[in-house]
């Protein structure tokens, strides 16, 4: 297992790693509970900061545009074969791209009745879509409402800071776009269609401003992405002693950790003070939990984490497709046991940080760096540090205060 797949790749983690022992030693995979499907491959923007299209791996080039139904159909018997297999009721179920609009209005239908039709009625199929939000419109909505499909937008802020990154290929900024399909999203007869908002980072932002712009659309929950780097390619502006995108951060913590009554959720700061309190994570993005999460190309081939083609050709990459494979074999080879296996997974220095065990090293693909793979701290590593600490003095004092009253 380790051999073959060491043949593979350029770097030597992880695919050293040897299955068959961490099974011998009592390790078992934790299954799959989240697919996020490339229903298209292609996209009406070109963000300057893609990793799938800007970044290392160009393999969407080699992907059909769609989806084809026949290969929703395997896909869907798969999933749903994993998750009897292991005794799993739900499963969540992300529709990707890309931009996954583009498949359009029949399409995303017969896709989301597929999955429906393999999974039930014994495995409820939580479906949601990930969108640039510049295609919503009223029909789309109405579907999304039929088929109980929740929607995330991307949106970076206020329009010079969205603008600054999510254009056209012509250089055309979207954010009134993106701010129409928000509004429809939004209003009362679609709210609870409306499952938060994602947003990358971008130091040339006011941190504050950021946030205070994107709590005009009322968002459930924001999720703040940190921009796809690593240590052969280190992301914009980055600073190793973190004064850059752990001081941003940090602002942003205090904007809404300080804010009279809770006015969102921002899922990073909550897993942070979750596992300061002795919880556990609910992303891989931080903290030691194992990921559950696999990707199906347009294709039908299974893939690790899509941010993995931050890192270089190939790495997202098993050589595995829902026609000839179930998903219990990406569950036992290196690549994926490297990111469910906590603690043992992590560089010796990491190991050896105080707060290993909130940061986790980061997201997986931040720590790569050639020769030594993926077993190195995050380039975030001191910005996540500063970050760490800092909501850990802050969540310290309250409880003190707590504490106090009693």
């Amino acid at each position: 297992m380790a051999a073959s797949a060491r043949e593979r790749s350029p770097d030597p983690w992880p695919t050293e790693l040897d299955v068959r022992e961490l099974l011998a030693q009592g390790w078992r995979p934790t299954p799959f509970h989240e697919y996020v499907l490339k229903i298209h491959s292609r996209c009406n923007l070109a963000c300057d900061y893609c990793y799938m299209y800007e970044m290392a791996d160009q393999g969407w080039r080699r992907q059909p545009r769609r989806m084809a139904v026949p290969t929703v159909e395997r896909v869907a018997e798969r999933i749903a074969e994993h998750a009897r297999a292991h005794g799993r009721s739900r499963v969540e179920v992300v529709l990707h791209g890309g931009e996954p609009l583009l498949v359009g209005h029949d399409h995303l239908r017969t896709t989301a009745q597929l999955l429906r039709k393999a999974t039930e009625p014994d495995v409820l199929a939580a479906l949601s879509i990930q969108t640039n939000g510049v295609l919503i419109d009223d029909q789309y909505l109405d579907l999304f409402d039929e088929l109980g499909i929740r929607v995330g937008v991307s949106i970076d802020g206020a329009e010079r800071d969205h603008d600054r990154h999510r254009r056209r290929a012509n250089g055309r900024g979207t954010h009134a776009e993106v701010d129409a399909g928000l509004r429809l999203l939004t209003a009362p007869a679609y709210r609870h269609l409306f499952s938060g908002l994602l947003a990358t980072i971008d130091l040339e932002s006011d941190p504050v401003g950021t946030y205070e712009a994107l709590l005009d659309y009322d968002p459930p929950g924001i999720a703040f992405l940190l921009p796809h780097g690593n240590w052969d390619a280190p992301p914009p502006g980055w600073d190793p002693e973190g004064r850059g995108y752990g001081d941003w951060l940090i602002a942003l913590f205090d904007r809404w950790y300080h804010a009279p009554r809770r006015e969102t959720d921002i899922r990073m700061f909550h897993d942070i003070i979750r596992m300061l309190l002795g919880s556990h994570s609910r992303t891989e993005s931080i903290g030691l939990s194992p990921a559950a999460l696999v990707v199906v190309e347009t294709d039908g081939s299974i893939e690790q984490v899509d941010s993995l083609k931050s890192a270089y050709e190939g790495a997202a990459g098993t050589r595995l497709h829902t026609f000839t494979h179930p998903f219990d074999d990406a569950l036992y080879l290196p690549s994926t046991a490297a990111r469910q296996i906590g603690a043992r997974a992590l560089a010796p220095q990491c190991r050896d940080c105080p707060v290993h065990r909130v940061c986790g090293a980061g997201l997986y693909p931040h720590r790569y760096r050639a020769g030594t793979g993926f077993r190195n701290p995050s380039v975030y590593c001191q910005d996540l540090y500063r970050l760490i600490t800092h909501v850990h003095r802050a969540v310290s004092a309250d409880v003190a205060r707590i504490r106090e009253d009693m």
